[in-house]
């Protein structure tokens, strides 16, 4: 019967069927294996042949901004434009021009002279800025940098018409480090201060390094003054590298004199450039003050107390005790002087 099953007309459509339908399902199989190839290759080349959103060649010119000058070269008088990208949006700019590349920090700038710029949403700028001499020679630049927030500078090479030209100092990186935070004195005073001893802090500054090459071991200045008078300097060595274009936190020990107190002035310089003052209040050593006090009452006391002893001290020397049954005359009356008793009067004698 199988085989009468096998002969069927309907029985034998199914091989038939079915064999007509497996050529179609595979395909069915290398068209969806097709599309999924083309579909990778497309997604694969999609960054290419799309062009970047801005955001994507924004962000990495954020972490480097820039400045550029037009013209490069102008005369006392007149006037550049300066131009900038990659800076925080909305952030306020100071805008110098610098003599020596700005080797000698601020102290190289016209500061007189000098403009201020706020970047727009994208962290771009576009300001004037005038011509002014720095007080050092050329060759100069337009210095870039942001008055708050996180440290962020930019130069720009610039030609002042007519101003002096000097050779570079062979150490490019001295005087290149600049103060980004407000200094500070860390640490108290102890007992032994308020009885008279050193007063001691650590005075902490934030320093970045503005130049090219890196700040190894810098050593510094760290003065003391009091009212008037001059400051006391003391060389100090940081250990430490503080790399281009990066800061570091430098701490620093101050001590006065035993006994200091009122008014002083900490100053830090490095090299010839003064980057700090700080002031410093000491409080007075009021157990000093304490001490004195009670040494000139107790002092006094004592002294008092052993000059009465003195006084009252017996002049002279005691007298010892008879021993029982021993009468003893008193010294100023003799034996046959000395006074003696009333005799008892006689009895009354009664009648006779």
């Amino acid at each position: 019967m199988n085989g009468e099953k096998g002969l069927d007309g309907t029985a034998a459509a199914a091989p038939c069927d079915t064999a007509g339908r497996r050529p179609r399902a595979g395909r069915g199989r290398r068209r969806r294996s097709a599309l999924r190839a083309a579909l990778a290759l497309a997604l694969a080349l999609l960054p290419v042949l799309l062009p970047a959103p801005p955001t994507a060649s924004a962000a990495p010119s954020a972490d480097q901004p820039s400045a550029a000058v037009s013209p490069n070269e102008a005369g006392v008088g007149g006037s550049i434009t300066v131009n900038g990208q990659g800076w925080r949006p909305r952030t306020l700019l100071t805008l110098l021009i610098c003599g020596q590349n700005m080797i000698g920090g601020t102290n190289s700038c016209a500061n007189g002279d000098g403009r201020t710029a706020t970047t727009d949403a994208h962290g771009a700028f576009r300001a004037p800025l005038p011509v002014a001499e720095p007080p050092k020679a050329c060759p100069c630049v337009v210095h870039v940098a942001t008055v708050t927030g996180r440290a962020a500078t930019a130069d720009a090479a610039f030609k002042v018409a007519g101003h002096p030209v000097a050779p570079l100092p062979q150490d490019v990186s001295a005087g290149r480090l600049a103060v980004l935070a407000q200094p500070r004195l860390t640490g108290s005073s102890g007992l032994l201060t308020w009885f008279g001893a050193p007063p001691q802090r650590e005075l902490t500054v934030t320093l970045g390094n503005l130049g090219s090459a890196p700040a190894k071991d810098p050593a510094f200045k760290v003065g003391t003054s009091h009212g008037v008078f001059a400051p006391t300097w003391e060389n100090q060595q940081w250990h430490g590298t503080v790399p281009a274009g990066r800061r570091a936190e430098v701490r620093l020990p101050v001590e006065l004199a035993a006994g200091a107190h009122g008014d002083y002035l900490v100053s830090l310089k490095y090299g010839d450039r003064l980057l700090v003052e700080q002031p410093w209040e000491v409080g007075r050593p009021w157990g000093m003050t304490l001490f004195w006090l009670l040494l000139c009452v107790v002092v006094p006391t004592l002294l008092f107390r052993g000059g009465m002893a003195v006084v009252n001290h017996p002049s002279r020397p005691r007298v010892s005790p008879a021993p029982p049954g021993v009468t003893t005359a008193l010294p100023w009356f003799s034996p046959d002087t000395a006074p003696r008793p009333p005799a008892p009067p006689p009895p009354a004698r009664g009648p006779e």
